[in-house]
């Protein structure tokens, strides 16, 4: 259990406006880089294969395929440095951790995409609708 005064200084470090996303997932994070005295930001895309920790240490892992070579990359999830996280595509997935990924080869390391319905009517058929008219 964390101490009640951490908890509340790490309340005034941690960001407001994280996105929810989860392993499997395909995002965007968008990296602040300082080159001197010139700042950008850097899309980095890929599949988060890794969620760790819990509070203002929290992490995640992404991977990508860079030269046909695989490179990962752990971010804080509360670092300055992160100007945001934008999923791209949701994967649906069975396990916690996607490490088996690294052995996997080009079409192999796809992740089957998670279906979003529109609620619990989607795709049923509505009672109200009207009985189509017969020409006779």
């Amino acid at each position: 259990m964390i101490h009640h005064l951490i908890e509340a200084v790490e309340q005034t470090s941690k960001k407001s406006d994280v996105p929810k996303f989860n392993i499997g997932d395909t995002v965007t994070v968008k990296v602040r880089i300082i080159e001197g005295d010139k700042q950008r930001v850097q899309p980095y895309t890929g599949v988060v294969i890794a969620r760790r920790g819990r509070g203002l240490g929290e992490t995640f892992t992404v991977r990508r395929i860079v030269n046909n070579e695989g490179v990962e990359r752990v971010f804080p999830l509360h670092s300055p440095k992160i100007a945001g996280v934008e999923v791209v595509r949701g994967g649906h997935v069975r396990r916690a951790k996607l490490y088996y990924l690294r052995d996997r080869v080009g079409k192999a390391q796809r992740l089957r995409e998670k279906r979003r319905g529109l609620g619990k009517s989607a795709g049923k058929k509505s009672k109200t609708a009207e009985p189509v008219a017969s020409e006779a």
